[in-house]
């Protein structure tokens, strides 16, 4: 695999650390590169921004969603369209209730 991307992302951000593209640019990168724990560690520091970065819930959700863990990828839909919401995104909710409405049924 070549990280030489990942490399030169990180490379950026130790000069523009809070970077909202280059640190979502890590974070897809990493999900790309098969990376799975590492970017969705980069999507929650996005989650966590204020104000959350949204589409970083559609991807986190994404990515759980095809790994197989899909309770947490429902409830980062849920907080993610709320936080679209508020942000008055209603393109970025939708996304997000169309693919919260094709998850399998909650078994709790």
């Amino acid at each position: 695999m070549d990280s030489s991307r990942i490399d030169s992302i990180q490379q950026m951000l130790v000069d523009e650390p809070d970077d909202l593209f280059l640190r979502y640019a890590l974070a897809m990168e990493y999900r790309k590169a098969g990376r799975v724990e590492e970017s969705l560690a980069a999507f929650t520091t996005l989650m966590d921004d204020d104000p959350p970065h949204v589409p970083a819930f559609f991807m986190a959700a994404q990515l759980l969603a095809g790994t197989g863990e899909v309770d947490q990828a429902r409830q980062f839909l849920v907080d993610g369209i709320r936080h679209a919401g508020v942000q008055g995104n209603e393109h970025a909710a939708a996304e997000m209730a169309e693919l919260l409405a094709s998850l399998p049924p909650d078994n709790g």
